[in-house]
């Protein structure tokens, strides 16, 4: 077998490619690197050909950061999963670790060229010792940070509508219903600028009771105008009372809907628009065909209910939520750093600080 890469320019030959692969988010999307061209990035789309096929695909950033440049792979690589049409279908594992040594070196090359300190990937690959192995066998070390969530919570949706309330925990199905029959409480979705200010409204407020640095304006700006041109996504907004009082932005792409980002105001916990939002998101999605919703990141570790509601974890009791509405838990290799220079080990010991200081 022959393996060669090139950068791919065609979006229809991208997006084709990553239509016929289960495991992928939309960070895997054109549409988010033409994100990242918006905030200033850098990108690559690298496309490895297997004898002139092309066999996987991987979006490359390169971040400018206090703490060291990097180039960096968000749910990437893509390669040789198992495709949709026939989940049970197992790829040549041989063949995998072929394709990705051949990634790593041009990444290697890559970072020379672009005077990186370190290469990160954070990878969507199921966490099982065959892609741990991969991993190590290439020189990567498992990161001090996670980039994206490396543990998420996924409900299938393919279901009716009343066996997917089924599934849910019994205290979120009665607050969806108590929440259907207030008429104070209203739901609407848009894709309206002005919408995404009363977002950010809300989402300041959550970050400051959360203690975590918030996404900018201008980022959640250029995240729903590099999506809005092709329809995936929609702002959420709960309202009771007419006052805005939670909200979530929403991704639809390749039959899946993404929960990215999402913020409420504490002083409403006891009004349950959120829950109400959640359901017409899922029946948006379904409207839409998507077969799963994925509530993107939760605790990193299987707490049971009883446990979340005793944790300390910053995440808990967001995580106790998503869980409520059913679904199942989903874990990937952790965030992987192949170390260049010795200026990594700076970078390094800075963020395993971080970490510890924000408890994750």
């Amino acid at each position: 077998m022959n393996f060669s890469i090139s950068e791919i320019k065609d979006k229809n030959d991208w997006e084709n490619f990553l239509l016929g692969y289960r495991e992928k988010t939309f960070l895997n999307s054109w549409n988010w690197g033409e994100f990242q061209k918006k905030q200033g990035n850098a990108i690559w789309r690298l496309g490895v050909y297997e004898d002139g096929r092309l066999a996987g695909v991987s979006l490359v950033i390169k971040i400018l950061a206090k703490r060291g440049t990097f180039l960096f792979l968000p749910h990437g690589p893509v390669i040789q999963k198992s495709k949709c049409q026939n989940p049970n279908v197992k790829s040549n594992p041989n063949v995998k670790i072929q394709i990705f040594k051949k990634i790593a070196e041009e990444l290697k090359e890559l970072a020379k060229k672009e005077n990186t300190d370190f290469i990160r990937i954070s990878p969507i690959w199921e966490k099982n010792p065959e892609n741990d192995k991969i991993f190590r066998e290439s020189g990567f070390r498992r990161a001090p940070i996670h980039m994206h969530p490396e543990v998420t919570w996924e409900l299938d949706i393919e279901p009716s509508e009343d066996k997917i309330l089924s599934g849910m925990r019994k205290t979120t199905r009665y607050l969806i219903k108590q929440a259907q029959k207030n008429k104070d409480i209203e739901i609407t979705k848009s894709r309206d600028v002005r919408d995404l200010e009363t977002f950010n409204d809300i989402y300041v407020q959550t970050a400051r009771r959360h203690h975590f640095v918030p996404f900018s304006f201008s980022y959640l700006k250029n995240e729903l105008l590099s999506f809005d041109g092709d329809n995936e996504v929609l702002i959420f907004t709960g309202k009771y009372k007419g006052k805005a009082v939670s909200s979530a932005m929403i991704i639809f792409w390749q039959g899946a809907a993404f929960y990215h980002q999402g913020a409420s105001l504490s002083e409403f916990n006891k009004i349950p628009v959120s829950y109400l939002l959640q359901w017409e998101v899922i029946k948006e999605a379904k409207r839409r065909g998507c077969r799963v919703y994925n509530f993107w990141g939760i605790v990193p570790r299987a707490f049971d209910e009883s446990q979340l509601k005793h944790s300390k974890h910053p995440w808990a009791g967001l995580s106790l939520f998503k869980m409520g509405f059913g679904g199942a838990r989903k874990e990937y290799v952790a965030t992987q750093d192949l170390p260049l220079f010795a200026r990594y080990y700076l970078t390094y010991f800075f963020e395993k600080i971080r970490r510890i200081k924000r408890g994750l």
